[in-house]
C-alpha cells in the first residue's frame, strides 16, 4: 500500500475536484513553480533596464526552473518564521544561484517583497488554472447548444415553486442554462486577460528599485528618471505574460476580488443547470438522466446523478470563499496584516472547485440522456390543468372574465376530485360549448374539438420556439474564441 504524508490532502473529501486539470494547476507545487517563475521574471526584467548583470538574469532563470530542489513541505514549515513561504524560497534559490554564480546571487529578489511575488505567483496560478475551466464551459455551452436545437420543440411542464406552471420546451430550458455558461465564460476570460503582476516593493513606491540603481550606477541609463519604476513595472508584466497594473494593488485588492466574483458566478451558474437536472432526474419525474449514474454503497439498484450532485456542492461553496476575498477589499495600510494572508487558501479552493465543476458541467451536458416520453407524460399530469391560462383568457373574451374564472375553477375541482380531462370537465360547464360555438366557424362537433385543442398542452408554447432560435444566434465565443 502507498505511504503518504498524515498531513497530505489527496482530495479524499473533495470528489469534486479530484484529478481535474485544475487541481494540479493550483497545487503546492504549482505554487511553488508560479513563485520561482516570479523571481526569474524579476531578475530579467532589471537585467533589460541594466539593472541586473545579464548573466544573474540567466544564472537566476536557470536556478528557478530546477523545481526539483525545493522541498515544498520544508517550505512550508519554514514559512511559519515569516509568515509566508516567500521567505524560505528566496533563501533557496538564492543558494541555488551562488552555487553556479556567486555575484549572481545578490540580484534575486533584489528590491521585492514577499507580497509582490507571491501576489504575482498567484495571478499566474489562477491564468494558468483559468485555461481548462474555460475549456471545458466551451464543451458544457457546444453540448447545450445541440440539446437545444434538437430538443426546440419538445414539450415539458414549466414548474414554478415547485408545481406544475405552463408548458415550456425542453429546448428552451437547455438554451437558459447555455446561456450562463456563456455568461459565465464570458466573466471568467474577461478577469483572466486583466490578471495584473504585482510590484512595489515594500509599501508600493518602488523605492528599493531607485536605491539600487543610485547605489551601484547599474543602470544602462545615465538619467534613470523618476519614470525608472514604472519602466521596470511594465517589464517585469511582460516577462510574466500577465497585465501591467496601474498601481501596485498590496491593499487594492480589485484583481481578487474580480476573480472571486467571475468564479462565484460561474459555481453558481452551473449550479443552476445541476439543480434542474436534479430534479428532472427523480424516479418519479425521470425526464433526464446521466449518462452513467453513480452507485450506492447499499442500494444495487441505484444510479445516482454524480455529477450534478457534485456541481451543487461547488455551487453552494463558492459563495462563502468569495465572501472571504472581497473582505480583503478592506485591507489597511500599505501592507496588510493577515488581510491578504486570509486569501491564499480561499482563492485556491474556489478555483479548484469551478475547475472540478466545469469539468463535470462538460461531462453532464455531453453525455445526458433526455426522456421525451417521460416528458410528455409528466405533462399531462394534471389532466389539462396545466393549460387553465390559455382557457382563462380565451374564455374570458366569449363568457366574461369572472365568469370565466368560475366555470374554471369548478371544471378543475371536478379534474382532481374525479380523475377526468379539463375538456371533458369544461364539457360539463352550462354554457361552455355554446359559448364555444360563438367563435367563427365552430359549430355543431367543432366545439368539441375546439375544447380538446384548447386543452392539449403542446399547442401552448408560446413563442418558446423562437427564442430558443434567438438564444442560438448568440455568438458562441466559449466554442469559437476569437
Amino acid at each position: 500500500m502507498p505511504s503518504t504524508d498524515a498531513a497530505d490532502d489527496l482530495g479524499l473529501l473533495s470528489p469534486g475536484l479530484a484529478g481535474s486539470p485544475v487541481e494540479a494547476a493550483t497545487g503546492d507545487a504549482a505554487y511553488v513553480r508560479a513563485m520561482l517563475d516570479a523571481e526569474a521574471a524579476l531578475t530579467r526584467a532589471q537585467a533589460a533596464l541594466g539593472l541586473a548583470p545579464a548573466a544573474a538574469a540567466q544564472a537566476v532563470t536557470a536556478a528557478a526552473a530546477e523545481t526539483a530542489r525545493y522541498d515544498v513541505r520544508d517550505l512550508a514549515l519554514r514559512a511559519r518564521s515569516g509568515g509566508n513561504p516567500v521567505i524560505p524560497l528566496v533563501a533557496d534559490l538564492t543558494a541555488a544561484v551562488a552555487e553556479h554564480n556567486r555575484q549572481a546571487a545578490a540580484h534575486v529578489h533584489r528590491g521585492a517583497t514577499s507580497q509582490d511575488i507571491l501576489d504575482t505567483a498567484a495571478m499566474l496560478v489562477a491564468a494558468r488554472a483559468l485555461e481548462p475551466v474555460l475549456a471545458d464551459l466551451g464543451r458544457a455551452a457546444g453540448a447545450l447548444a445541440r440539446l437545444a436545437a434538437e430538443h426546440r420543440d419538445t414539450p415539458i411542464a414549466g414548474r414554478t415553486l415547485t408545481q406544475h406552471a405552463v408548458p415550456t420546451t425542453f429546448g428552451l430550458k437547455a438554451a437558459g442554462w447555455r446561456s450562463l455558461v456563456l455568461d459565465a465564460h464570458e466573466r471568467l476570460a474577461a478577469v483572466r486577460a486583466k490578471l495584473p503582476a504585482q510590484l512595489g516593493g515594500a509599501a508600493g513606491t518602488l523605492a528599493a528599485f531607485h536605491a539600487f540603481a543610485e547605489a551601484d550606477g547599474s543602470t544602462a541609463d545615465p538619467d534613470p528618471g523618476p519614470d525608472l519604476g514604472l519602466r521596470l513595472l511594465a517589464g517585469y508584466a511582460a516577462e510574466t505574460g500577465l497585465a501591467e497594473p496601474t498601481l501596485p494593488w498590496h491593499t487594492l485588492r480589485t484583481p481578487v476580488a474580480d476573480l472571486a466574483g467571475a468564479l462565484a458566478f460561474t459555481a453558481g451558474a452551473l449550479g443552476k443547470l445541476a439543480a434542474d437536472v436534479l430534479l428532472m432526474s427523480r424516479t418519479e419525474i425521470g425526464e433526464l438522466g446521466e449518462s452513467s449514474g453513480g452507485g450506492s454503497s447499499a442500494m444495487p439498484h441505484k444510479a445516482n446523478p454524480v455529477r450534478a450532485t457534485l456541481i451543487t456542492a461547488a455551487a453552494r461553496q463558492v459563495p462563502a470563499l468569495a465572501a472571504v476575498l472581497y473582505a480583503g477589499l478592506a485591507a489597511e495600510d500599505e501592507r496588510p496584516a493577515g488581510a491578504w494572508h486570509a486569501e491564499w487558501q480561499p482563492l485556491r479552493q474556489a478555483l479548484r472547485l469551478v475547475g472540478g465543476a466545469a469539468r463535470d458541467a462538460a461531462e453532464l451536458t455531453e453525455g445526458l440522456r433526455v426522456h421525451p416520453n417521460r416528458m410528455r407524460g409528466n405533462l399531462d399530469a394534471t389532466d389539462g390543468l396545466v393549460i387553465s391560462e390559455r382557457l382563462a383568457a380565451v374564455l374570458a373574451a366569449l363568457i366574461g372574465r369572472g365568469e370565466a374564472r368560475q366555470a374554471l375553477s369548478r371544471a378543475s375541482r371536478r379534474v382532481v376530485e374525479q380523475g377526468m380531462g379539463l375538456d371533458e370537465a369544461l364539457r360539463q360547464e352550462p354554457g361552455i360549448a355554446d359559448a364555444l360555438r360563438q367563435e367563427p366557424g365552430i359549430v355543431g362537433a367543432l366545439a368539441r374539438d375546439r375544447l380538446r385543442e384548447l386543452t392539449d398542452p403542446t399547442q401552448y408554447a408560446g413563442s418558446a420556439g423562437a427564442l430558443v432560435d434567438r438564444a442560438l444566434r448568440r455568438s458562441d465565443t466559449a466554442q469559437n474564441p476569437s
